[in-house]
């Protein structure tokens, strides 16, 4: 008989293999999410490389350019608090693949226009209603529905997108259209936005409860609500809470000011304004890209800030420091590339979307269920401000023959928004979600 060998008592059992788990899915939905922003940032490239060879070729003047760009801007905003409607009835998915067609489309067509109106068509309402679905309301649906914890740090990821984009076209694109033509350049955004249909068709996801989970950091399971019908009555009736509270208005005002001093300041007329003086487009098109670089330091570092401190301060710095940096500008524009320029390019790089996470974390804290929503209204104030500045820019260089006036007096506009954001007030405890104070 065999007898089965006594074990040492000094032998201890092998330990279990820890079993690896594995990242949330809402990590790989944002990371969808943010390649999709990145593939669709071309369009937002272009227009500031676009003013000079259209002046060049067709004769039209800055301030007819500015105009469709103004456009564009518009619906861009515009379209966004009805898209995250849309997105709550069919689905981000479906939305996001139609609107990145709608930009191919409307980008692709501007190949072939021979006339000013077709120009504001194209790129001004095509590709204004494609991007206005592909605005920072897309970020905040995803952001709302996929996580409770670190919705600052994602929202500044996403946000930071944009500038990822911009780092990877601005480049590119000013190199196409110095080498061969302002077409080709036009066709690679296209393409661009093609190329990121299939990735969003096959990897995005609506709901957490899709795939079966909570949301990130949720300690219960979420159910998938049902679809929200009346998109278009939901964005207004949103709209029309919203604007009987104060915070609202002063959200509005100071992003209005914020796309004035961004998309439609610096985007659109620091290239040709740096042309002005010398620069060469490629030159000044490497510098917008490099605030690109420094805008996603500075986005996912406020995000940061935003889950630790006071979101009315925040906003009242970041303003503050872009009104000052604006004021300095007209003393650094030259022919090269200097180290003053190069201090302005990071300084106004880290600031340049900064203000966007504590915006959106405000809305959500005065707001609850709409503010997705309510930010859509913001945004649409933001690019309001930034059409306005497209436009008035282009007419103030043909005026003036400088840009020096809308430099000045976009600082100024800054230290206005300063003000207004350390006024918001802070929501009552105790009140619902959705609820803001009363004027």
């Amino acid at each position: 008989m065999t007898q089965t060998p006594e074990l040492s008592p000094h032998r201890a059992d092998p330990a279990p293999v820890p079993r690896r788990r594995r990242p949330h899915r809402a990590w790989s939905v944002a990371a969808v999410t943010f390649l999709t922003i990145i593939g669709a940032a071309g369009f937002a490239s272009l227009p500031g490389l676009l003013i000079d060879p259209l002046h060049a070729e067709f004769h039209w003047s800055r301030g007819t350019i500015g105009f469709a760009v103004s456009v564009n801007l518009a619906l861009y905003g515009l379209t966004a608090p009805f898209a995250a409607a849309l997105m709550d009835r069919f689905g981000i998915r479906r939305v996001v693949a139609v609107a990145l067609t709608v930009i191919a489309t409307g980008a692709g067509l501007t190949v072939f226009m021979t006339a000013s109106w077709q120009l504001i068509l194209y790129w001004g309402v095509l590709v204004g209603l494609g991007s206005g679905s592909m605005a920072l309301a897309f970020a905040a649906t995803v952001t709302g529905r996929w996580f409770t914890a670190r919705r600052g740090l994602v929202t500044g990821i996403l946000t930071a997108a944009g500038a990822s984009g911009q780092l990877v076209f601005l480049p590119l694109l000013s190199w196409i259209t110095a080498r061969h033509d302002w077409r080709p350049a036009a066709v690679t955004v296209a393409l661009a936005a093609l190329a990121v249909v299939p990735l969003v068709w096959l990897l995005l996801r609506d709901h957490p409860a899709d795939v079966g989970l909570a949301p990130y950091g949720a300690t219960e399971f979420i159910p998938k609500p049902p679809p929200q019908r009346g998109a278009a009555r939901r964005a207004v009736r949103a709209l029309v809470s919203a604007a009987g509270t104060g915070p609202f208005w002063l959200l509005a005002g100071t992003f209005a000011i914020c796309g004035a001093t961004t998309n439609g300041l610096v985007k659109t007329h620091f290239v040709p304004a740096a042309h002005d003086h010398g620069m060469p487009m490629t030159a000044a098109a490497s510098l917008l890209a490099v605030i690109g670089i420094f805008d996603i330091a500075g986005t996912i570092a406020s995000g940061w800030f935003t889950d630790r401190f006071n979101t009315r301060r925040l906003l009242a710095t970041y303003y503050g420091l872009r009104g000052l940096s604006l004021m300095f500008l007209p003393l650094l524009l030259s022919d090269t590339v200097h180290p003053p320029m190069v201090f302005f390019i990071v300084f106004y790089g880290l600031d340049w979307v900064a203000t966007v996470p504590p915006t959106i974390a405000l809305c959500r804290e005065h707001y609850g269920d709409d503010s997705a929503i309510v930010f859509g209204w913001v945004l649409a104030a933001h690019q309001v401000g930034a059409a306005l500045i497209a436009f008035l820019g282009g007419l103030a260089r043909d005026a003036f023959g400088t840009y020096n006036p809308v430099w000045y007096t976009s600082g100024a506009l800054c230290a206005v928004a300063a003000l207004m954001a350390l006024i918001i007030r802070q929501r009552e405890e105790g009140k619902g979600d959705g609820v803001a104070e009363q004027v």
